[in-house]
Order: C-alpha cells, then sequence, then structure tokens
C-alpha cells in the first residue's frame, strides 16, 4: 500500500524539469504530425528538423520560440549532426530524447540497385540515425536518463519484393536497436522500436527509383511484372488502412511518456499481425504463404523464365 502511495506522488509531483527532444524528418508524415504535437506540448523543448529543400515548407506550420526550435538537418551529413547536437548542449545541455525519423524508401528489385543506390538508402536509415545515437548516448548517460526511439517498419520485420534494400535498411536497425537496448539499460536509457505497417498518406509516391526501377524503363523489362503488380497493391493496402500518421504520433508521444517503454512496439494492425505470425508460423511456411498473397506472383517474369520443373541435386 505504501509503495503504491509513494509510486502515485512520484507520478504527480510537478514536473520542473523539461526534456530536451530531438525530432528528425518533420517535413511530411510521421514526423510532422508529431511536430504538430509537440508544439502544443509545453512540458518539453523540442528540436524538430528537415533537409534544407522542405525546411521553408516546415517554417510556414511553425512558429518557433525559447522551446521550440526549427533546424535544418540532413542525416547523412556528418557536418549538419555535429553542429546540430553542439548547438543543442551548448544551450540546454544536450538531447534527452531522440526520435529517428527521418528515412528514405527505394521501389527497386535488388538486380536494378547500383552500389550507390544501396549506399544511399543504408545512410539515411541505419548510418545517419546510429551516428545521431552515439552523439547523444554520453549526455544520456551522464543524466542516467534517456530515451532513443527509433522508427522502424513493418519491412524490418518482413521483407517484400520490390523493397529489398529498405527492407535491409531496417532490418538493421532493428537489430542494431537489439543490441543497444541490453547495452543502455544499465545506464537508465530507454531504447524502442515503433514499427508502422501500411499507414493512410501519399507517402508511397514519395519512393526512389534507380534508373532501371524508375516507371519510365521498367515497363518492358524482366521484373515488369514485379513493379507492375506491387506498386498498386501497396498503394490499394495503404488507402484501405486505418492509420493515419497522428495515429502513430499519438504512439511516439506515448513512449516519450511512459516509464519503462518495450523494445518493439507494432504500430498498426497489420504489423501486429505479422510480428505474430513471424513467432507463430515456421519460415519454410511462411514464406509460400506470403508469397501465395501477393497479386499475380505466380505469373512474374513467366515470359522469361527458364525455371526447371525438377529437383536440383548437384552436382557428382
Amino acid at each position: 500500500m505504501l509503495r503504491r502511495l509513494w509510486y502515485w506522488m512520484k507520478r504527480h509531483t510537478p514536473q520542473t524539469f523539461k526534456p530536451v527532444i530531438l525530432v528528425t524528418g518533420c517535413s511530411s508524415g510521421i514526423g510532422l504530425a508529431l511536430a504538430k504535437f509537440l508544439y502544443r506540448m509545453p512540458q518539453y523543448r523540442v528540436v524538430i528538423t528537415a533537409r534544407r529543400a522542405s525546411l521553408e515548407t516546415v517554417r510556414g506550420r511553425f512558429q518557433e520560440s525559447e522551446r521550440f526550435w526549427l533546424r535544418e538537418l540532413d542525416v547523412t551529413s556528418q557536418r549538419d549532426r555535429d553542429r546540430l547536437i553542439q548547438e543543442i548542449e551548448e544551450k540546454w545541455g544536450g538531447v534527452n530524447i531522440l526520435v529517428n525519423n527521418a528515412g528514405v524508401s527505394y521501389r527497386s528489385v535488388v538486380e536494378h540497385m547500383t552500389a550507390d543506390d544501396e549506399f544511399r538508402q543504408m545512410n539515411a536509415n541505419y548510418f545517419g540515425p546510429v551516428e545521431l545515437i552515439r552523439l547523444v548516448l554520453p549526455t544520456m548517460r551522464r543524466l542516467g536518463r534517456g530515451k532513443i526511439i527509433n522508427i522502424s517498419s513493418v519491412s524490418g520485420m518482413l521483407a517484400m519484393p520490390t523493397m529489398a534494400s529498405y527492407s535491409a535498411s531496417k532490418y538493421a536497425l532493428e537489430g542494431l536497436s537489439e543490441a543497444l537496448w541490453y547495452e543502455t539499460k544499465p545506464f537508465g536509457i530507454d531504447v524502442s522500436l515503433i514499427q508502422p505497417g501500411f499507414i493512410r498518406s501519399n507517402s508511397f509516391k514519395n519512393v526512389y527509383y534507380t534508373k532501371l526501377s524508375h516507371p519510365d524503363h521498367w515497363q518492358e523489362g524482366i521484373y515488369g511484372d514485379y513493379y507492375a503488380n506491387m506498386s498498386p497493391f501497396i498503394e490499394k493496402l495503404m488507402g484501405l488502412s486505418r492509420t493515419d500518421p497522428f495515429d502513430v504520433a499519438r504512439l511516439v508521444i506515448k513512449v516519450i511518456q511512459q516509464e519503462n517503454p518495450p523494445l518493439w512496439i507494432p504500430a498498426t494492425i497489420d504489423a501486429r499481425i505479422f510480428y505474430y505470425l513471424r513467432r507463430w508460423i515456421p519460415r519454410r511456411f511462411l514464406m509460400p504463404l506470403l508469397f501465395a498473397a501477393l497479386p499475380k506472383a505466380r505469373t512474374w517474369g513467366s515470359q522469361h523464365t527458364k525455371k526447371r520443373t525438377g529437383t536440383f541435386r548437384g552436382a557428382g
């Protein structure tokens, strides 16, 4: 009884400390929705960021103040990262809560990606966020508290055709976050992965293409069936989703305010379904099941394949 009373008093003691929250990728989608919520929450000091090309658009939506900053940040730029974290440390003492939201998505089969394309994908979705984590950890460790919230994806649970490199970047972020959870727990630092699935938004229009995966080039190619079926399939699923960016942003706010939040947090209905499917169904059965669910998958590449129907037993 006394323990419960102490906990209630602790939770209802007026908060004098205003945590510093850094959110990346706030020009659209989840980042913009989260920025709108935090803009109305005076109990936090907030830094929202966007790349230079989008910064003026973001400035048109928010009024800067002593507790709410708008800053330019390309997460792939070491100069941008170092300069921003230094400014925050000099004026506010450092970042207490980091929300790694910025990222890009390539729409391409593996064969159509180049080494440069692969690096751009990983740089935005993995290398950049990791470097920000490294920069904010010393302050969090010194204070004995902090939160690192990485926005992942259902593609970090189960990969999809034409999104291999995007999935790889999210798998990498999830693996790092899992290891980081162990490493930071003794210092009072929480690590969480927000895992959205299909969200009702226009983000499917903002994907990146390689030279060979661009709609102007793939129609007559070997992988034409893949692109022709997957693009409208993904667009349809996003249109049917009941979850919008504000729903995911509310979940991020909940994690910010929660003591000891979990590591894995599925953020949409489909993400929750995949979360349990991956655990309950062996992969040797799950993969054929998911392949059969893809639109016209059994006919993909039928005009170009030289697939043999017999069993390959190897040589000698």
